[in-house]
């Protein structure tokens, strides 16, 4: 109750600095959204005028800065829009380029299909098992486009194409996200906090604070799922000055995780591999 009536003083707030200012807010225009795991909240939310009072309309979903955010942040809606867009552009591939090679396939698939894939996936990135395969399944679709490969298997395709698994891209974009982060990169007043482990020796000098979470929407979220990987890097791998470095240093502490080309695989020496494995409920 507390948190719904804050909310509402701060929306009267931003209609008195709208009125003070000559700027009339579109009523039509303005939603609200709950992020909650219960099924039905008791919350209703207003913007007063004079002699009006018009009630903001409650909306289960809603798309900011391209990505499509739900009441439990679980992303299912926005994983299968993003889906549905890459399968669309490997439809315009196919019936435009019949014959294509594995040069040419390459700029295609990384100019056209993987950025609908990619694009702010530290946010929405999966971890049930059944969105990460069908996130997969896309790549895996996109490179028989490549007749010469069509008979090898979808690990060999990938070898001779020099490309990795949607997952493995995923960990590893995790990583440089958390650099750049601990390096202060972005601006401290909006990216994410970071707790810090100051009591642990072990591990590299930027070891973080690890926390437990009961629903799968916080155990998930970027700050959390990021923290057992990112502690079992050495410092020759953290302690750089620059992302290329860094880059370079976390490609050749990882050259031969399994989970580059099968996808099904885990990454090991994290301390734990059941985090981007949990079964679909």
């Amino acid at each position: 109750m507390e948190d719904s009536q804050c909310l509402q003083r701060v929306i009267d707030k931003v209609k008195q600095w709208c009125d003070e200012w000559l700027l009339p807010l579109n009523v039509s225009k303005c939603n609200v959204m709950s992020f909650t795991s219960k099924v039905n909240l008791d919350t209703s939310y207003c913007i007063r005028n004079k002699d009006s009072r018009h009630i903001i309309q409650k909306v289960d979903s809603i798309k900011d800065l391209g990505i499509l955010f739900d009441t439990r942040l679980n992303f299912k809606d926005h994983i299968q829009e993003k889906i549905n867009k890459a399968y669309n552009m490997i439809g315009l591939l196919k019936r435009n380029f019949i014959h294509v090679d594995c040069y040419t396939f390459i700029l295609l698939y990384k100019a056209l299909v993987r950025p609908h894939l990619e694009y702010a996936n530290s946010v929405w990135s999966p971890y049930k098992k059944c969105d990460i395969e069908q996130v997969e399944k896309i790549q895996r679709r996109a490179t028989k486009l490549v007749i010469s490969l069509r008979k090898f298997p979808y690990k060999e395709r990938l070898l001779r194409l020099n490309l990795y698994t949607l997952k493995y891209r995923r960990l590893r974009g995790d990583m440089i996200e958390v650099f750049k982060l601990v390096n202060n990169v972005y601006d401290n007043r909006v990216a994410p906090s970071l707790s810090y482990n100051m009591y642990v020796t072990r591990g590299n000098k930027f070891k973080l604070q690890n926390q437990s979470f009961n629903h799968n929407y916080r155990k998930f979220f970027f700050s959390a799922r990021i923290v057992n990987m990112w502690n079992s890097l050495p410092n020759y791998v953290v302690d750089v000055q620059s992302i290329d470095v860094f880059r370079v240093h976390l490609d050749q502490l990882w050259a031969q995780q399994e989970v580059m080309f099968d996808w099904t695989a885990d990454l090991t020496g994290t301390g734990d591999r059941s985090e981007y494995t949990v079964e679909s409920n």
